[in-house]
């Protein structure tokens, strides 16, 4: 999941030596991203339904193959339609791969460590955030196709792992239709469809965080390294006081808090974002707000319908990815309009948005939560919420 998180999100910090090297606006640059989620988010559920009776170790396997070709052929594409094109088959490996990994650790581990072991596989996508991406951006300062080399090894080190240490496993087949049936539900909906406006929001501007930083970075690799470190690290910590604060208040408050302060932090952005040193504590607080309802929102879904557990997760994991799609798509949009430095601007419209509607599921919600009874230990059948 670390090869998949940094595969996924590095494409940010390479805009512009992708655009160059491509022949292409870094705009269109940028849909490269969107296009890795939107095909993640769509292929995920249908990819893992189709595969679902087979062992879990030939699927990561087989997910891993496919992922570790995707980069490959992105690594030497000698056009943006090539590469674009590779990005589609690697997020169809990455998408498998995270459907896999979710059911086999739950599977796996003994019911009082299922929690734990969720978490495990959920700290690869934490991790690449704090360090992945900045390390990605670093490596292909010159050479942008190098980090996708170097994804590639990850994913070979990941297959010789799963050959290695994960035994032949086999779940009940998991039909696409069982899956999507939470979908039928208004709050189930609702609340991923706050999951997607807080992703969008989020990647309106992070999909273009080089070009919106030039002010602070001038350019500079190793400025925008430090930058995206800040970030990452007050994602991690963010998620860890997410799910401190999700036991012991309302779900739905944490992610309130959460969207309201981010919505700020992104809307005073272009004030705070011209020098680097500035623009390095501005990230590190707006990581810590913008990961806040992440875990809540795992915990609202799971309440709502504790035996559909896996799969509400799972929808949610694709609900990440499709709003990190249209946040990237939103913010190719908004720069016929507003130069990337004001992207904070229309990123702080969309987090509006989410807040409102997580407002509006708050006052639809039957069942409040109960600071004395955490949520963690309402029915889920993994134990433990990842945090």
């Amino acid at each position: 999941m670390f090869a998949v998180g940094t595969d996924g999100f590095v494409i940010a910090g390479l805009l512009p030596q992708i655009a160059a090297d491509l022949d292409v606006g870094v705009t269109a640059a940028g849909q490269l991203v969107t296009v890795f989620a939107l095909a993640l988010a769509v292929s995920a559920p249908v990819l893992g339904a189709a595969t679902s009776g087979m062992d879990r170790r030939r699927v990561l396997v087989l997910a891993l193959a496919i992922f570790i070709l995707g980069n490959v052929l992105t690594a030497v594409g000698p056009d943006y339609t090539t590469v674009l094109s590779a990005r589609v088959l690697t997020a169809m490996g990455a998408g498998l791969i995270g459907a896999a990994a979710f059911s086999a650790a739950a599977a796996i581990a003994p019911e009082q460590r299922r929690g734990k072991a969720l978490a495990t596989v959920m700290g690869g996508l934490t991790l690449a955030i704090a360090f992945g991406l900045p390390a990605g951006t670093l490596i292909g300062a010159t050479e942008w196709r190098i980090t996708l080399w170097a994804v590639a090894g990850l994913g070979l080190i990941a297959g010789v792992g799963v050959i290695v240490a994960l035994p032949p496993l086999n779940l009940p087949s998991d039909p696409l239709r069982a899956r999507l049936a939470p979908l039928a539900k208004p709050r189930i909906l609702g609340t991923l469809a706050v999951t997607i406006l807080t992703l969008s929001g989020t990647h309106v501007l992070y999909t273009y965080i080089g070009p919106a930083m030039m002010a602070a970075t001038d350019g500079s690799a190793g400025a925008l390294t430090t930058l995206l470190l800040s970030w990452g690290v007050g994602n991690m910590a963010g998620n860890l006081l997410a799910g401190r604060l999700a036991d012991r208040y309302p779900p739905q408050q944490v992610v309130t808090a959460g969207l309201g302060a981010a919505a700020v932090l992104l809307g005073v952005s272009p004030l705070l974002t011209s020098n680097l040193p500035l623009a390095i504590g501005w990230a590190l607080v707006w990581g810590v707000f913008v990961s806040l309802p992440v875990v809540p929102q795992q915990s609202r879904l799971v309440a709502q319908a504790p035996s559909s557990s896996a799969i509400l997760l799972g929808l949610n994991n694709s609900a990440i990815y499709v709003g990190v799609a249209l946040g990237g798509a939103l913010g190719g949009l908004s720069q016929y309009q507003l130069t990337p430095d004001l992207l904070g601007l229309a990123a702080a419209a969309v987090t509006v948005l989410g807040f409102l509607l997580n407002l509006l599921t708050r006052r639809k919600a039957s069942t409040p939560h109960s600071a004395a009874q955490p949520y963690e230990d309402r029915g889920s059948p993994f134990g433990p919420l990842p945090r």
